[in-house]
């Protein structure tokens, strides 16, 4: 396990950014069934865990998108961690809504920004990819060259992998689920049973639990 990637995974538990629950699992919006929870948002309350967190995609833009431009972060839960980002790397800033407002000026995209300009992508949470590759697209029509995209987390669905193959979009994580599981099992967060039915989870996550 990388050394970095095993920090934040003891940060995300440490904090309850993460939440662990296969025998009393949690429902997310989509109605799937889920023993993990994550709420990234957390971080942002601990000065230690958000300034490592931004040191961390610091260091991921500077090696993999050494001529990144500008930063872009996805709304909501990507602003700030974007912003710190950005203010780390002394690049400029936007953020990318869901959608085009219905009011106002209607952007979807907010802040200064110019046709050709090499942005990447912050994002909080990978996974399904949806909403994420949403804001790729939209930078994209706007005429932006996205070299990538840097998430703190990923659930590692192969929909995610897929969806990012098949829009050509590079995507790196600064922690992910595998890694986590590593993490709780070496920390007694759970134990080996806990860990097998986390495993078994993400490999049917629509149909776990029903």
């Amino acid at each position: 396990m990388d050394k970095s990637a095993k920090k934040i995974a003891e940060y995300l538990l440490q904090i309850k950014a993460i939440k662990l629950q296969p025998s009393n699992p949690f429902t997310w919006a989509s109605g799937w069934k889920s023993p993990i929870y994550c709420d990234n948002r957390k971080t942002l309350s601990f000065p230690e865990v958000r300034g490592y967190i931004r040191d961390s995609f610091a260091t991921t833009v500077r090696s993999l998108y050494p001529g990144a431009e500008m930063i872009a972060g996805v709304a909501t839960g990507a602003i700030a961690h974007g912003v710190l980002a950005a203010e780390k790397l002394g690049l400029p800033f936007i953020y990318v809504r869901s959608e085009a407002k219905s009011h106002g000026l209607g952007n979807q995209i907010e802040g200064s920004y110019e046709k050709g300009q090499k942005v990447v992508v912050i994002e909080d949470l990978i996974s399904t990819g949806g909403s994420s590759l949403n804001a790729v697209k939209a930078l994209r029509d706007a005429g932006c060259e996205v070299l990538g995209m840097v998430a703190i987390f990923t659930y590692g669905f192969q929909k995610a992998a897929d969806g990012f193959s098949a829009e050509n979009c590079k995507i790196n994580t600064l922690s992910n689920y595998s890694d986590l599981i590593e993490c709780a099992v070496e920390s007694g967060y759970i134990g080996n049973a806990e860990a097998e039915t986390l495993k078994t989870w993400r490999t049917n996550p629509s149909g776990w639990g029903i």
